[in-house]
Parts: structure tokens; sequence; C-alpha cells
């Protein structure tokens, strides 16, 4: 009863019935750090800011350039730059196409190429929710010249510099509980190395995120000599807080990008002449084509778009359909981080955080750049040197492409070498960091620790039976492997131990 009571009356004293309990925290939040078309609201600044977005709506009202008026077209948020360099013989790797019996290969710009805003769109049209962006700046000028060769691109525009004050930034936020930076392959080596290191170590340091990487060279594999690159991101990604990072290769040819999305003013840096010459050429002339040139050159009153000049120019010629096919399929050539996000995302939505989100597809990804084989695999899971696994994105027939992977950078590490397990972890710790701060300034008591244990156990028993129902529902599909647990399906150590502690038998 109260102890001060002053007058004469009814006093009531209120005890809670029930004792704290945990309130389980997001698992599912990435943060992406990176380049976009712009970054401001209604006159305020938002780059270097990290903000929450929850759809791509938001991320577009914030992030892109605004559309204009109708009737005009909608803007242009990424446009990169191709060119077509007439080759003396087929060349023997990158993108190329033939015509008129003349080999072309199909080289961007590098300063043009950028990754976060086609990733953000993958990362949606694979279940994404709740992510932060960090826009460390906007896009940078053309050098209005293509790269020197097929191989790694290298954007100048992209600064380490920058990319490490956006991370720096994310210290200050807990909720993210993925770190993403898709144009970290756009830099070179030393610096993606530099950069990947900081990021493991910042994940090391607050203890509430992962890295999600991507391999350079992914992009554009070499069929014999692939394996350098995957040996060269591992010499690159140190010996700290591999735990806490996870890796996908190769790159994904998506259906990101539509034909819609690109046009004439996306090759030779919209130098219509230039162009011309191939599609247009003297000794087989296309009078079709040279009357759409010439309107674009001298536009009429009122001027067609860009859209219905190239659609015109889509109707009247096959080679330049054939080129804008070939410039679309290298433009939707993604790094997986983004589509990876999505994927882990959708998989803690639907089956929890403990699951592994391996043996899944990832929607809009159409085709790969190497087609990785068991035997190749099994280089990607286990490396005796580094013990650094790699989790391979294969196609298989009859079911198209899967992610094949599950485990963290761990890979020597009897505890972490899982994913799930990592990401399990996580989540628990920071459950009931939040939940027991509550009773940071309560009197070191038995009450207080019995209150304390009881709300953490009654936490953790409450995971493990969703954990265990999960599986339970999932045996009978599983019943008829017996024997070996079969790693490469991606189902973790965690997986198996709920498993068990369900009753279910140890087949599965």
């Amino acid at each position: 009863m109260a102890t001060s009571m002053q007058t004469p009356g009814v006093y009531i004293q209120e005890l809670n019935a029930f004792p704290n309990s945990v309130v389980p925290v997001a698992t599912a939040v990435p943060a992406f750090i990176g380049y976009t078309p712009q970054a401001s609201y209604e006159g305020k600044s938002y780059f270097n800011k990290p903000t929450k977005v929850s759809s791509f709506a938001e991320f577009a009202t914030i992030f892109c350039l605004p559309n204009p008026a109708p009737p005009a077209p909608p803007a242009k948020q990424y446009s990169p730059q191709y060119y077509l360099v007439k080759e003396k013989s087929q060349p023997t790797s990158g993108d190329y196409v033939q015509i008129d019996g003349n080999y072309y290969s199909v080289l961007p710009d590098p300063n043009t190429v950028y990754y976060l805003y086609n990733s953000i769109r993958l990362f949606y049209e694979n279940g994404g929710g709740d992510c932060y962006i960090v826009s460390v700046g906007s896009y940078g000028a053309a050098s209005g010249k293509p790269m020197s060769a097929p191989g790694q691109i290298i954007n100048p525009n992209v600064q380490l510099d920058q990319l490490m004050n956006g991370l720096a930034l994310l210290k200050q936020e807990e909720e993210p509980t993925m770190y993403i930076c898709p144009e970290a392959t756009l830099m070179n080596v030393e610096n993606n190395g530099t950069l990947m290191q900081e990021m493991l170590l910042q994940n090391t340091e607050l203890r509430t995120s992962i890295s999600i990487f991507d391999i350079i060279g992914g992009r554009n594999p070499d069929p014999i000599m692939w394996d350098n690159d995957i040996t060269t991101f591992r010499n690159n990604t140190g010996a700290k807080g591999l735990d806490f990072g996870t890796a996908y290769y190769p790159f994904v040819g998506t259906t990101i990008m539509q034909p819609s999305d690109l046009d004439y003013t996306n090759l030779f840096g919209g130098d219509i002449k230039q162009l011309e010459a191939i599609i247009n050429p003297a000794d087989n002339p296309n009078q079709a084509v040279a009357t759409i040139v010439a309107g674009i050159e001298t536009p009429a009153n009122p001027p067609l778009t860009a859209s219905q000049n190239n659609n015109a120019l889509l109707n009247a010629s096959k080679t330049y359909s054939l080129i804008i096919k070939h410039v679309l399929s290298d433009a939707n050539m993604l790094p997986p981080s983004g589509g990876m996000a999505g994927v882990i995302t959708t998989n803690d939505n639907q089956l929890g955080v403990w699951n592994t989100p391996a043996n899944t597809s990832m929607v809009g990804a159409a085709e790969l750049p190497i087609r990785i084989s068991a035997s190749q695999q099994a280089g990607l899971n286990v490396d005796a040197i580094s013990g650094k696994s790699i989790n391979a994105i294969r196609f298989f027939n009859g079911k198209g492409i899967l992610i094949w992977g599950g485990r963290t950078l761990d890979g020597n590490s009897q505890d972490w070498r899982y994913l799930s397990v990592r990401r399990t972890m996580i989540f628990l710790e920071q459950s009931v960091k939040l939940a027991a701060a509550a009773y940071v300034f309560q009197p070191n008591d038995s009450n207080t620790w019995g209150a304390v244990k009881s709300m953490i156990s009654s936490f953790l028993t409450t995971v493990w039976k969703e954990a265990s129902r999960i599986k339970s529902s999932r045996c009978i599909f599983r019943s008829m492997r017996i024997g070996k647990y079969h790693e490469s399906r991606g189902y973790s150590e965690w997986n198996h131990a709920s498993s068990r502690k369900s009753g279910c038998s140890t087949s599965c």
C-alpha cells in the first residue's frame, strides 16, 4: 500500500501482473552505401545522411531526379554510356557484336557505370522492405571515351574516402543489420580490400550487422582463370571479423533495366553521327534510318521525344535493335548483394532468421556470366589455405538460377561458418540487450535477477519453439534424405540442433 497517505480515503496500488518481455529486433534492414542521382527533398540535402526508407517510391522521392511535367518523358535516373569499338578480329573476351562482317566490342564509359540505383530496384523486386540509404554523392562526369579493354570496370568517380565516410556514419545507427556497398567493385583491388576490411571491423565493433560482399571479376569472369578473382578477393579481405562477412559469386544478369530505359543517347556519348556510320553505312544505306537521324539532328516543330525517335530506329534497323540488345544485357549485369538483401528479407519474413537463405531463387535473375559446376564450387566452399568460403550462385537444369550456399567468410570455424548462425546470434543478442536495458538501475538482488532470467528464458524458448515448428513442418519433404548432412543445400547447424530438440529425426 501507499506509504504517504496524507488524508483519509481509498488508496489503490497497481502491480504488474506480468514481467517485462523481450521484443524481437528487426533482422533484415540493409544499409546501402553509394551514389544516387541526387539526394534532396523539400530543399533539404540528404547527402551523407543515413536515411531510412520503406519502399522504392520513398527512395525515388528523395534520391531520384524529379520527373518533368507531362507530356515530357520521365527523367532518366541512370544513363550509362556505351561505345562500339571496331576490332580487327573476333574478340576473345567481353561482349561484342558482329555487323556486316565486322566485329565491334561493346564497351562502357567506366565513368558512367554505377550500381546502387539498380541494386535498390533488385532489392525491392526480391521482397525488400525497410532499408537505410547513405548517399555519398551524385554521378560524376563522363570521360567521353570507352574503357581500354574488356575486364574490370574502374570508375574514378567512385572514391574510397567517400565510401569510408558513408560507412562511418552508420556507427550512429543501431537498426541496420546488413552493410552493402554495390559500387565497391568499381574501385581497384587495393581500395576495395581496404573498404571490405573496414566494414568487417565495424561489424565486429558494433555486433549488430553483417556485410555482404561482391567479388571483383564476377561481372566478366574468365572462363578458365576465373578462380584467380577468388584468390585475389581472399587475399584482400584481411583476417578480422570474417564471421560477420559473406560473399556471393558471380554477378547476375538481370531484367531490371528494360529496353525503354536505353536509347541512342546512351551510345557514343549521344553523338548520333557515330551511330549512323554503323547502322546506315555508305555501302549499304538505309533510307529510313537516314530520315530518322535527320529528324534527330534537325527536330521538327513540335519535336519528337527521344523515346519516339528510339522506337522509330528500332523498327527501321535490325542492326540498331541488335546493338541495344547487347548494351541492355551489359547494363543489366549487376552485383548480387542487392538482390541477396531482398532474398534474406523474404527468408526472414517467411521462415525466420535461423533459416539459411539458400536453395532459393533470386527474382529478376535471368542469366549468369559463368556456370559453376559442383566440383568447382567445392573450392569455393572450402579453402584449406585461407578458410574463406564463397557462396556460389549456380544454374541448374529444370530449376534455373539458385543461390547455392549459406556460409560466412569464416569457413574454418566450427561455430561461425554458417550465415544463419551468425545472424541468429545477432538477433538474440540485440533483442536481449535492448530488453535488459530496463533493468540497468534496478537493485542487484534476487528479484531483479529472477525477473531478467524469466524474461530471457521465455524469449529464448519462444524462439526455439518457432524455429522447431518451421523445421518440423518441412520434415516431410526431407525425410527421404537419410544419412550425412547435405551441406551444399545450406541448412545450418542451428537448424539441425533445433530439429533434434523438437524430436525431429536426425535424417532431417
